[in-house]
């Protein structure tokens, strides 16, 4: 028994033994477990200081990038108005060309007139002093035919003289229409050199509208990427949270094992007391020993459970570092992205400059404009003037010579020789075809001079008042009206009357000899639309007019040249007329805001096509 209680207590005190190294190794694990908890709480903490301090970084960028924003909106906004100021500008000044190219050609108009007239008032002075020097000499010598008859041979041996002098002063005249069509010509460059420049203008207001359209562009992309950091640093936040609850759990964690570790040092006293009565507390032992067993796997699975703890937190750690990482990245981006911003309101704030200084050329061009448009102002009142002067002081002696050749060509028929009829007849015809001209241009100035008044009117009340002015000449030649599909119009209506009498008159005097004339007259709506891939005159509501025959024709390649003035595709002597009714057709045309054609061929007929906008 003896023996058996002695082995029972050697066993008994290596057991002790091992627990007590089982503590003090327990207890060592816990110091390293609470300096790692240290280390983490201070490492979170700081890691919460950097989250802190880039998010006061992330937010000071968010409020520069907002600034910025509000900075480019604003230099939009002022972009657009400056594009908006140009384009009315462009307006104006396209506005202010077409009225000043048509006072130019009213100018050369003019002056060609004016010297046309001034010669023709020459050659009737000097016509109306010898038919008075005449008149007087028949009077005075009314009984002396014979001497009256060789002087008369000796005068028209000197109009002979006279119209040769015509014919030299002619020549000269068309030497001096060549040199007007030249500098036309040159006109005509010029003007393509301006539309050229306003056409560079408009390229670089479209690159500013680009550069704009990427600026946009850029501060979306860049209130995106705000947008992913404020959601990267909630979803950081939210990962403090839970790692601040994780350590929370891990400090109420080591406050149970400080507790339990506590209860066992007091166990393990009483451990050392029952060493000492081993003999009594045997059995006692036996059940503390298996508790602590029981305590140390479950120390060991809280061990564990630490492990996986701190292991999550470690990898959490590099996921932070990664996210940190990335942020960085984000932050040169948009540091980046802000020096490009500058560079690229630094061109902006360069081509600003550069629109200023186009405005004040612009502003000086218009000055120059407006006071060339005056002096075309004062010109045009000069018109004015000569045109009342044309309508009633040049058709004043034209009326007497026309009246007193009639007369002598009655009165002294018989007296006259075959020669002298023929002069006086010539001179009936020149005075006629003087007095359509006068005529024909009054009515071209009229079209420049009169009040647009524009009226809703029924096209075939208007065509049917140019065909009555025309009644004669349309029995005459027993010409077929087909007049299809006329509608109301918004139109000036004397002067839309003018027009169809214009071209309805051409067909009547362009028919082929031996033919019946047949004139078509036709109209339709045409509805603008934008995404049509149809070839539209106008680029607005407009109605299309047709007028159409069967005469001679003209080739295609002459089609622009029938409406400039005084141009004739044939003789005169063919052909009467003047050369104007097409050019007044036109610029009635253009006073309706309208576009004419024309097109033919030779002895197949002629069409002319009007455009008319539905809206004036």
């Amino acid at each position: 028994m003896s023996k058996m209680n002695a082995i029972d207590t050697d066993t008994n005190d290596n057991q002790a033994a091992e627990l007590l190294i089982a503590n003090k190794n327990l207890a060592l694990q816990i110091i390293e477990t609470k300096k790692r908890e240290a280390e983490l709480v201070i490492a979170n903490a700081e890691l919460a200081l950097q989250n802190s301090e880039k998010e006061n970084r992330a937010a000071e960028l968010i409020i520069a990038n907002k600034e910025l924003a509000y900075q480019n909106q604003e230099k939009q906004k002022r972009a657009e108005e400056l594009i908006v100021a140009n384009t009315e500008i462009k307006f104006q000044n396209k506005e202010k060309e077409k009225r000043a190219a048509e006072l130019i050609i009213a100018n050369q108009e003019l002056a060609f007139q004016n010297q046309e007239k001034q010669k023709r008032a020459e050659e009737l002075i000097v016509a109306n002093t010898e038919l008075k020097l005449q008149n007087r000499e028949k009077e005075n010598r009314a009984a002396e035919l014979i001497i009256a008859n060789q002087e008369l041979a000796y005068q028209n041996e000197e109009k002979q003289r006279r119209a040769e002098e015509l014919i030299v002063a002619n020549t000269e005249l068309e030497f001096q229409n060549k040199e007007k069509e030249n500098r036309a010509a040159e006109l005509i460059i010029a003007n393509q050199e301006l539309a050229y420049q306003n056409q560079e203008k408009q390229k670089r207001a479209e690159e500013l509208i680009v550069a704009n359209t990427e600026l946009e562009f850029q501060n979306k992309e860049k209130e995106n990427r705000a947008a992913e950091l404020l959601i990267a640093n909630q979803e950081l936040a939210y990962q403090n949270q839970e790692k601040q609850k994780r350590a929370e759990e891990l400090i109420v964690a080591n406050t149970e094992l400080e507790f339990q570790n506590k209860e066992k040092e007091n166990r393990a006293a009483e451990l050392i007391i029952a060493n000492k009565e081993l003999a009594y507390q045997n059995q006692e032992k036996q059940k503390r020993a298996e508790e602590l067993i029981v305590a140390n796997t479950e120390l060991e699975f809280q061990n564990n459970e630490k492990e996986n703890r701190a292991a999550e937190l470690v990898i959490a750690n590099k996921e932070l570092a990664f996210q940190n990482q990335e942020k960085e990245k984000r932050a040169a981006e948009l540091i980046i992205a802000n020096q490009e911003l500058a560079y690229q309101n630094q061109e902006k704030q360069q081509r600003a400059n550069e629109l200023a200084i186009a405005n004040k050329e612009l502003k000086f061009q218009n000055k120059e404009k407006e006071k060339r448009a005056n002096e075309l102002l004062i010109a045009h009142k000069e018109i004015q003037s000569f045109t009342y002067i044309s309508s009633h002081d040049l058709q004043e002696p034209l009326r007497k010579i026309q009246s007193f050749s009639g007369r002598i060509f009655v009165e002294e028929y018989d007296n006259l020789s075959a020669m002298g009829k023929y002069y006086v007849e010539r001179t009936k015809l020149s005075a006629l075809h003087m007095q359509t001209l006068i005529n024909d241009l009054l009515a071209y100035s009229r079209t420049n001079t009169t009040q647009r008044k524009f009226i809703v009117s029924d096209l075939n009340e208007v065509v049917r008042e140019a065909l009555e002015m025309l009644k004669e000449d349309l029995l005459d030649k027993d010409a077929d009206i087909d007049i299809q599909n006329l509608c109301e119009v918004n139109i000036i209506p004397f002067q839309f009357r003018q027009l169809v009498q214009n071209l309805v008159s051409n067909s009547l005097k362009f028919s082929i000899p031996g033919q019946k004339p047949q004139i078509a007259i036709k109209s339709n709506f045409i509805k603008y639309d934008t995404n049509s891939n149809s070839d539209f005159k106008l680029k607005a509501d407009h109605y299309h007019i047709t007028i159409s025959d069967n005469g001679i024709g003209f080739e295609n390649q002459y089609q622009d040249r029938i409406f400039e003035i005084f141009q004739r595709l044939h003789d005169k002597k063919e052909y009467p007329g003047t050369g104007i009714g097409l050019t007044i057709a036109r610029k009635i045309v253009e006073n309706h805001n309208g576009i004419i054609t024309g097109e033919g061929q030779t002895n197949q007929g002629a069409k002319f096509d009007i455009y008319i906008p539905a809206q004036q």
